[in-house]
């Protein structure tokens, strides 16, 4: 295969472990960079970040937080606990003691918080003063990309390209029909490590989401009313999430930087496997499929939109579902185009519990997707924003949320953040 090495890359490089929602981590990551250029905590803080940010960080459980949220908390305990080596995994070592620091330091530091506009959707800017001295991090485009830092204005770091990101990843070569080719052709030995490291992960929080009691407990809900594979698969992403969004300290694999997104283009492929006896080597290749999708129509989106980015792996996981049942280019090329069809039209309104909900509506829309073609039903061209062939319904779906759902956006985080009642 003639991109083989590319392909293999984009795995790589998208599909790394996180703990807690990917917008939090990311600030607590800035925090701890911060604190490591003024070797201590600063004595004052500010804060700046994109729309998207606030929309994700303002709702959702910071971990090792003892079910604290917010931006502040994010840069309080990154400052106090957070090990900025250890990047997306940032406040793993977090213990009981940063929790009570962090506290103190919350009850006594000036942390002031401002939205920005800039070109980036995915943008913290944290400004620190210790003593005599100021500092400056920066983080843009994607959560561990440090763009910038800066010690009392003299640059320090510039664009550093830290371990999870790859300077020259191309997801231009990616199409359906390649990434199909791919997952068929692909040598185990270079995708195993990856997605065996996946289904560990995501399953084990999909297990502690429906065991124990999380957020709306979408997930358990479920599978109390539903009976059959396709309400399994829906109640283990979607309890998955509960976990996720709601404290739960035990990593994920993400994918296009979203913990919820590679929770949603994995966990029902895996139960729809396990639920039907298939072989491993098999549910190896249906995930590989299944992520890549999602890298790929994420691609034509953005990193952050109003487009909810758990509908693309949905729909992805419903290609990954085509494939484990032997299902070839078109198979998984018409159930993308009906999933997508079905349930493009959900908003992005920042990281909760509701999440959950909505991947389990989105994994629903993914199988219907696969099933009605299996019944010889598909959505045509011309149909609402269905286009001819599956990558022009790709490229519409990213031009519908990069710009037809700009002012959404925005009004999404004006609701949230300004109008109280």
């Amino acid at each position: 295969m003639k991109n083989y090495g590319e392909y293999l890359k984009i795995l790589n490089t998208e599909l790394v472990p996180a703990m807690g929602c990917t917008e939090p981590i990311a600030i607590a990551y800035c925090a701890s960079l911060l604190k490591d250029v003024l070797k201590g905590a600063p004595e004052k803080i500010q804060v700046l970040v994109s729309r998207n940010i606030i929309k994700n960080v303002k709702s959702v459980i910071v971990p090792n937080t003892n079910k604290c949220y917010g931006i502040e908390t994010a840069v309080a305990i990154g400052v106090i606990g957070g090990q900025s080596h250890l990047e997306l995994e940032v406040l793993s070592k977090i213990n009981d003691e940063d929790i009570e620091k962090m506290n103190d330091y919350l009850a006594v530091t000036p942390i002031t918080v401002s939205p920005t506009d800039n070109e980036h959707t995915l943008y913290i800017e944290i400004i620190g003063v210790r003593g005599e001295n100021e500092a400056r991090a920066v983080i843009s485009d994607s959560h561990t990309n440090v763009s910038l830092i800066e010690l009392n204005g003299k640059v320090i770091l510039e664009n550093k390209v830290f371990a999870t990101q790859v300077p020259d990843l191309d997801k231009s070569v990616l199409s359906v029909s390649g990434i199909i080719e791919f997952a068929d052709c692909a040598r185990l030995e270079d995708i195993s490590p990856i997605v065996s490291r996946q289904i560990n992960y995501n399953m084990a929080i999909a297990k502690e989401g429906i065991e124990n009691d999380y957020g709306a407990n979408v997930g358990k809900t479920i599978l109390k009313y539903g009976q059959g594979v396709a309400p399994y698969c829906k109640a283990l992403a979607a309890a998955a999430s509960d976990a996720r969004m709601n404290g739960c300290e035990l990593p994920v694999i993400i994918n296009s930087g979203s913990g919820n997104q590679g929770i949603t283009c994995s966990v029902p492929v895996i139960a729809y496997a396990e639920k039907n006896g298939i072989d491993n080597e098999t549910l190896y290749r249906a995930l590989v499929l299944s992520n890549l999708i999602t890298i790929h129509v994420k691609n034509s989106i953005g990193k952050l939109s109003a487009f909810c980015g758990v509908v693309i792996a949905g729909a992805a996981a419903g290609c990954g579902i085509a494939y484990l049942e032997g299902g070839k280019e078109d198979e998984i090329s018409h159930t993308l185009v009906n999933a997508l069809a079905i349930i493009s039209g959900t908003v992005c309104d920042g990281a909760k519990s509701s999440c959950a909900a909505k991947i389990a509506s989105s994994v629903e829309a993914g199988i219907l997707g696969y099933f009605m073609f299996k019944e010889g039903n598909q959505f045509l061209c011309g149909e609402g924003i269905v286009k001819k062939g599956v990558e022009n319904t790709i490229k519409a779906i990213g031009e519908l949320a990069r710009v037809g759902m700009c002012e959404t956006d925005k009004e999404i985080v004006h609701i949230m953040v300004e109008k109280n009642d």
